[in-house]
């Protein structure tokens, strides 16, 4: 596999990408929030990834070939399409409750979980610093969630679940066969997700009316696009310089969350968010030097 590439033009290619990958994944959950207005989070689940197969069918063969669609060990792609779906999902029924800024600054502490998760259960040394960050980072859910006052709402702790789901997928992605490109785990996740996602859905369906095709496929689209760009950029740059752009996803998604329902964050969700970011950007930097 090609990484880091091309010097300071591949890094600035990089960086584009990641902006606009972030961008198209805030789009992607702008549209999942107006859809769950009237479907289910598994409907809505199901037919991006069903909408979405085709085009990460033919972006796996064509950046990966022939081999890229085809796995050595398919059970652990069935067990990260579990998680994938459980992150969705989770994801899904927080944005129909909280705004779009506020669960989106929950999901960081997904890095500060992946930490944790590799220290105590996978034996990975973790440094003074990084625990501090992850630390730090739970602090910040503490003033974004606010257990205790009146603000607080138990929905709250949804994207926090999506968080730690989502971490477990990640750290997931050591199941795959080595042998297995990027492009393979773009594909099989993809796939398990509107297979699994098809046996549950009929439990939860709802005819779907003409006026919301499009959207359904512009979720899809965006989230394909969304998650290829963001893996090229991982490609032509290092992460140490493209991960912390994933946190411009709390921009687009104050932005549009104002635009389309007039969403103001109020003072602790953006300390909280701010407390959140950097720990993880700490935990990035930290794990680059190390």
């Amino acid at each position: 596999m090609q990484t880091n590439s091309g010097g300071v033009q591949g890094h600035a290619v990089g960086i584009a990408l990641m902006c606009a990958g972030v961008a198209c994944l805030s789009i992607n959950d702008a549209l999942a929030k107006v859809l769950t207005e009237r479907y289910s989070p598994l409907q809505i689940l199901f037919l991006r990834n069903l909408i979405a197969l085709p085009f990460a069918l033919a972006i796996a063969w064509r950046m990966g070939g022939t081999a890229a669609l085809r796995s050595h060990r398919p059970l652990a792609h069935l067990l990260r399409g579990i998680l994938w779906i459980g992150a969705t999902v989770l994801f899904f029924t927080s944005i129909m409750h909280l705004g779009l800024a506020e669960a989106t600054a929950l999901i960081f502490v997904a890095p500060l979980f992946i930490t944790a998760i590799s220290a105590v259960f996978l034996g990975e040394t973790v440094g003074r610093y990084r625990w501090l960050a992850v630390l730090a980072g739970f602090l910040g859910v503490l003033i974004v969630v606010r257990p205790g006052t009146s603000s607080f709402q138990l929905v709250s702790l949804l994207p926090v679940a999506t968080a730690f789901v989502y971490a477990l997928l990640m750290l997931g992605a050591r199941w795959v066969d080595p042998r297995e490109s990027v492009w393979t785990l773009l594909l099989y996740l993809t796939g398990m997700g509107a297979l699994l996602s098809a046996l549950i859905v009929p439990f939860v369906w709802r005819p779907v009316e003409a006026h919301d095709l499009w959207a359904f496929v512009a979720i899809a689209l965006f989230g394909t696009a969304g998650m290829t760009m963001m893996t090229q950029a991982f490609r032509l740059a290092p992460a140490v310089v493209v991960a912390p752009l994933d946190y411009t996803a709390l921009l687009w998604a104050t932005a549009l969350g104002w635009l389309i329902w007039q969403e103001r964050p109020d003072m602790a969700t953006l300390v909280g968010a701010a407390i959140i970011i950097a720990s993880g950007v700490v935990t990035i930097w930290r794990e680059h030097k190390a």
